[in-house]
């Protein structure tokens, strides 16, 4: 079973800094770590492929540095890694983003599942995954907690919602995004960090791909971040004092004067 796995290299904190003048992430002195959602679809990669046999590619779209993200997804137990990395594709937006992760997959040829973490820390968007999905023209599961079954046809997934969960049973290929329920990511090993130290990475760029340029980057991005600015602090509240009658009392007052 051929098993592809697509990570992201993240800002390893939570004090996002943001350039005024380009409006996009402040990397520089930041350091970077692997998405922590996309550890758990790491994980899960991993153990389908101990489970059914096969092969787990971890690709990324990213700068230069982003190689040591794969790097490290070898060390938890893929086998090989993809570097997308051009600066035809700076100022990607989601969609940007997804077309170019699905042509690299289409350049992988062969796939059977497609395993994204539900969301990326320093976007929040949970669209990338889907936008893969449409892409490739596959179906999709989104926050999957638990792979009940699968084989090389078929899955049965059990998909997280608001009030408990649905079972869905879905053919392959398709593309799941899951949630941190879905397992505990494991350490890695010694082995796998002595080959992930002489994994060599393959790295794709944008003529690689053979990609619409114009669906590229900023021009292939239907969405852009024209502002960014820090909203004013909000004002202290009002203290009402005094017994519980008193201060129902007054707060029925103070209501009545907004409503009026």
């Amino acid at each position: 079973m051929n098993i592809i796995v697509c990570i992201k290299q993240v800002p390893n904190t939570t004090d996002v800094r943001i350039d005024p003048v380009t409006n996009t992430l402040i990397r520089d002195g930041v350091e970077s770590v692997i998405n922590p959602f996309d550890a758990y679809a790491i994980e899960e990669a991993v153990r389908i492929k101990e489970r059914c046999g096969g092969k787990v590619t971890a690709i990324t779209m990213g700068p230069p540095q982003a190689e040591n993200a794969l790097k490290e997804a070898i060390g938890l137990g893929c086998d090989e890694g993809v570097l997308v990395s051009d600066r035809k594709f700076a100022g990607s937006d989601t969609w940007a983003t997804s077309y170019t992760l699905a042509c690299a997959i289409e350049k992988l040829e062969t796939y059977d599942v497609i395993l994204c973490g539900k969301q990326a820390s320093d976007g929040d968007t949970a669209q990338v995954g889907p936008g893969i999905s449409t892409h490739l023209d596959i179906p999709q599961v989104t926050y999957v907690k638990k792979i009940s079954e699968i084989n090389e046809k078929s899955a049965k997934v059990e998909r997280m919602t608001e009030e408990g969960y649905d079972v869905v049973e879905t053919p392959l290929p398709c593309l799941f995004t899951v949630v941190k329920e879905i397992n505990t990511p494991r350490m890695p090993s010694l082995k796998g960090m002595m080959r992930a130290k002489s994994a060599k990475i393959i790295k794709w760029t944008a003529a690689d791909l053979e990609a619409d340029p114009a669906a590229l980057g900023l021009d292939g991005s239907p969405t852009r971040v024209v502002k960014i600015f820090t909203p004013e602090p909000r004002k202290g509240g009002e203290m009402i004092s005094g017994s519980p009658a008193e201060v129902a009392k007054e707060l029925a007052e103070l209501l009545k004067g907004e409503v009026v």
